[in-house]
């Protein structure tokens, strides 16, 4: 580990010296990607420098007391020592974790398209409840919502609903949400008081870069239409809204949230292109038929991960087996105790494969 911890040292130094060269500051892009790899590596440089100095300090002590007599002195570089093998220590556990593969979607944008599904009105009704909590939490955090396209209902629910969230390591905090989410509640429309449960799927995807997914154009069949629903004086006057349908796999992209048909199709080439991807990482993992599934689940859309309990006020996490008493909380955005219990438990996963191997 040590020699790993090296490496990452002599990195960060030399791009912290990089970042100083004149030609490097003149260029906006070769800064800004020399920024980007010395943020990478700067929490374990940072880190590694901590358990340095606390070593040395261990080192000392330990000859100070070789050489002292005073019952005193010896009792307090022994209390010194103590202190610093447990930071050392902590420190230890801190940079296996630091260590662990990074997922290279972690600091993408991503995509998120929800979808009602079991118990039909009151499933949409909730997927609008979702779009709005991750619409607060995203606020919080300082990002920014892109609506793609939604499917809305009379009552004011959403059929399905897809909208990009831009902001730095959106992907790393929001990945474990993909999968079914069902609902506990008894709806305004229940005259008898009777809970029902019913279910939302939600997919997120990294937006993908240009780089990544080579579509044909001849793959593809892109029509126009008027948009639909609740909206503004445009809505079925113009044939803005676009439909993309990628011929080899059948995928099929639709995006009305613009005024501009352009706007709308480069929103729904966005869509399609992390789609793609997706579907790529998805069949390289089923490959991989020797890994063990991850405890925090797979990010399958069939996968039940959650429930939203009204009556009880709580919502839990089945993965982890996380309950929480605060679903108006959790409803309005406080998501972050969640996001960190799911990041915890895959990365214990991870670092209890890495020390079986």
């Amino acid at each position: 580990m040590i020699e790993k911890l090296k490496i990452f040292e002599n990195k960060y130094e030399e791009l912290s010296l990089r970042l100083c060269d004149p030609q490097i500051a003149a260029s906006a892009d070769k800064y800004t990607q020399t920024m980007k790899e010395l943020r990478s590596v700067e929490p374990i440089a940072l880190k590694y420098k901590e358990y340095k100095k606390y070593n040395n300090e261990l080192e000392s002590a330990k000859e100070m007391l070789s050489e002292e007599k005073d019952s005193e002195l010896r009792e307090m570089i022994e209390t010194e020592i103590t202190e610093c093998e447990h930071k050392l220590e902590v420190i230890n556990e801190e940079l296996k974790i630091l260590l662990l593969p990074k997922d290279p979607n972690d600091e993408r944008n991503v995509i998120v398209e929800i979808r009602g599904g079991a118990g039909g009105e009151e499933a949409a009704l909730f997927a609008a409840v979702l779009y709005r909590m991750y619409s607060m939490y995203a606020a919080k955090k300082g990002w920014n919502i892109e609506l793609i396209g939604a499917n809305e209902t009379e009552l004011g629910g959403f059929k399905e609903i897809s909208f990009m969230i831009n902001g730095q390591g959106a992907y790393s905090r929001l990945k474990f949400e993909s999968g079914v989410h069902r609902v506990q509640r008894v709806p305004d429309t229940e005259t008898q008081g009777r809970i029902h449960t019913s279910t939302v799927t939600v997919a997120v995807l990294p937006e993908a870069e240009d780089v990544e997914v080579n579509i044909d154009p001849n793959d593809l069949k892109i029509d126009t239409y008027r948009s639909s629903g609740a909206g503004g004086q445009h809505i079925n006057k113009t044939e803005s809204a676009i439909r993309i349908t990628h011929l080899p796999t059948g995928l099929v992209v639709e995006c009305q949230d613009e005024r501009s048909q352009y706007k709308n199709k480069d929103k729904a080439m966005k869509v399609l292109k992390s789609r793609l991807l997706e579907s790529e990482r998805q069949k390289q993992q089923n490959q991989v038929a020797s890994e063990r599934r991850s405890q925090v689940g797979t990010g399958d859309r069939s996968e039940r991960i959650r429930t939203y309990n009204y009556p009880q006020g709580r919502v839990t996490d089945h993965r982890i087996g996380l309950t929480l008493y605060k679903i108006d909380d959790i409803l309005n955005g406080d998501i972050d105790e969640i996001i960190d219990a799911l990041i915890s438990a895959d990365r214990a996963e991870q670092l209890q494969k890495s020390e079986t191997e």
